[in-house]
């Protein structure tokens, strides 16, 4: 069976509406709410691995869109975090647009499969402009899990 976004995206893991300060701020809000669902051994380490990932080139992939992500033996299985952002940040994008949308994912060093096949799942629904501003409309939780849920239900 393959892994879904539905199936690791909590609900204390969306944050909408979200006020950070920069790309560092809101790296390290999305690994502490990642870390909030349990699935996380050491938050330090975990955050530590995300950043050094974003050093090497920023995952900013334009259309207002960053999908941070990396794998960490720190992590128990595939966890994700959802936020779309009050203001739109610098992400040093590839575009060089601000971004309002990040999706974090974080995986176990022994699936990269898994973790492949859902960082090209989630490039691809964020590819689509009705997706991002669906999901940018989104008031509550359950919209954006409802979104992620329908729109992996269409395509599988």
């Amino acid at each position: 069976m393959d892994l879904k976004i539905s199936d690791i995206l909590a609900p204390a893991s969306v944050c909408l509406d979200l006020e950070v300060a920069d790309k560092t701020d809101l790296l390290t809000r999305l690994v502490d709410v990642v870390s909030a669902t349990g699935k996380v051994k050491d938050r330090d380490t975990l955050l530590k691995v995300i950043l050094d990932r974003e050093k090497l080139m920023s995952t900013g992939i334009g259309y207002g869109v960053a999908l941070p992500h990396g794998k960490s033996s720190v992590v128990e299985s595939s966890a994700a975090a959802v936020a779309t952002l009050r203001e739109p940040i610098d992400f040093d994008a590839l575009d060089d647009k601000p971004v309002n949308i990040v999706l974090l994912l974080v995986g176990t060093e022994d699936n990269v499969g898994a973790h492949l096949r859902l960082l090209s799942r989630i490039s691809r629904m964020v590819g689509t402009e009705q997706f991002r501003s669906d999901l940018l409309a989104a008031r509550t939780v359950e919209e954006v899990l409802d979104l992620f849920a329908s729109y992996e239900e269409e395509r599988a």
